[in-house]
């Protein structure tokens, strides 16, 4: 297949949103396109509200605009990994719509020349964002513009291969979808299955046991638990190999990704003998994110709790499977969320936890519920081995097609 190397610049217009101030937003109006509004891969208008008056819009604004076919990606808040997901066409019926800042839109300049659609999935390749890691600023969150993109380039060819790409990427990007869609569904039986057996745990209709959690744990602890913080800070080094013990931090968690965990050697794993970890645990977020939950997977490595979370276990009257269901619920979130404190960093403490209310149906309906969990748990292996194999048919020809 043979390719032209042309600038992005010199077969696309683009353009930054402009930078619309927080007095400026109204509540009626044109809506503003934020970098909110770009989730997985497509514009939602559902998830802000932002607007600015219609004699800004069609006055000081009117070249930001957004017409239907728009291609925007976002610029700013995101890591280059995440790129594909903060992307999205605008259709016809979101229109009117307005750029706001940190976003960038796409215009093919020529026709005959370029499918939009094929630059997007360009956008998606390892070589656009290792160009982009050459040239963003910014470190906690990456920034980039016109300018950025002026210095880049893309592989042209003729029309009819862009089109069999497009097609082809299109068809195995919908097999994606269907995929995940399918373990979203999974999800929502779990969450069907909680309410038929236990009811709005709000209202307790089933007149359930309801009392602080802090009653029903063994442990509750965290890191600085094993000593001061001058004893921690210079008996624990966490290291990128390799070694005795995983330092079981909440981004391992959450990514799933364990290529990138940090370990610790067998001196500092038994200097935190308050925070071992064995599987099976619940673990909360007590910084940042305060308030999130996970549980802990089983492991077969000796493993510890890292900074800025907490790890608890219960007794006999509570399964782990059916409190972390309750934990995660609308329910179990808002009652969390009303003990997390700050305005900019969010805290929530040992006590805090302690006074969360949950229900406590007998342990033989909690029992219940985990086998049906089990079952569905099943099923979404299965679903997501298949979504892994597409996902990495997807990568195989993003390889293919742009090197």
């Amino acid at each position: 297949m043979e390719k032209t190397w042309v600038n992005i610049s010199n077969v696309l217009f683009f353009q930054e949103g402009p930078g619309v101030r927080n007095t400026q937003y109204t509540t009626e109006g044109v809506k503003l396109l934020n970098v909110a509004n770009l989730v997985d891969g497509k514009v939602d208008l559902s998830t802000s509200d932002r607007y600015i008056s219609e004699d800004e819009a069609y006055g000081k604004y009117k070249h930001f605009l957004c017409d239907a076919g728009d291609f925007i990606i976002a610029s700013s808040g995101i890591k280059v990994e995440y790129i594909d997901k903060k992307m999205g066409f605008v259709d016809e019926s979101m229109l009117p719509l307005c750029m706001n800042t940190s976003t960038i839109r796409f215009k093919v300049l020529d026709d005959n020349q370029l499918r939009i659609r094929y630059f997007m999935y360009y956008l998606k390749s390892q070589h656009f964002k290792n160009q982009l890691f050459k040239q963003i600023t910014g470190s906690a969150q990456l920034n980039y513009g016109p300018s950025h993109l002026k210095k880049m380039i893309m592989p042209l060819i003729n029309l009819s291969k862009q089109d069999e790409i497009i097609a082809c990427m299109d068809k195995v990007q919908s097999i994606i979808e269907m995929r995940q869609q399918e373990l979203v569904k999974l999800d929502d039986l779990i969450k069907a299955r909680f309410v038929e057996m236990f009811g709005d745990p709000a209202n307790n209709e089933k007149g359930f046991i309801k009392a602080p959690m802090g009653e029903y744990m063994t442990v509750l602890t965290d890191f600085s638990s094993n000593g001061s913080y001058k004893t921690l800070d210079s008996g624990v080094i966490m290291y990128d190999e390799p070694n005795y013990a995983w330092m079981v931090r909440t981004t391992d968690l959450e990514s799933g990704d364990m290529t990138a965990i940090k370990y610790i050697d067998e001196e500092a794993y038994e200097l935190l003998a308050k925070s071992k970890i064995y599987g099976g645990e619940i673990i909360m977020n007590k910084i940042g994110s305060a308030g999130k939950i996970y549980l802990m997977p089983q492991i077969d490595i000796p493993a510890s709790l890292g900074r800025n979370a907490f790890m608890f276990r219960y007794d006999e009257r509570i399964n782990v499977k059916f409190l972390y269901h309750l934990l995660t619920s609308e329910y179990g979130q808002r009652e969390i969320q009303q003990y997390v404190r700050g305005a900019v960093t969010k805290t929530i403490t040992k006590n805090d936890v302690r006074a969360v209310l949950i229900i406590v149906p007998p342990i033989e309906l909690q029992n219940e519920f985990e086998s049906f969990v089990e079952q569905v748990n099943k099923s979404k292996v299965a679903v997501q081995k298949a979504l892994d194999e597409t996902q990495l048919l997807f990568n195989s020809l993003m390889q293919e097609y742009f090197g």
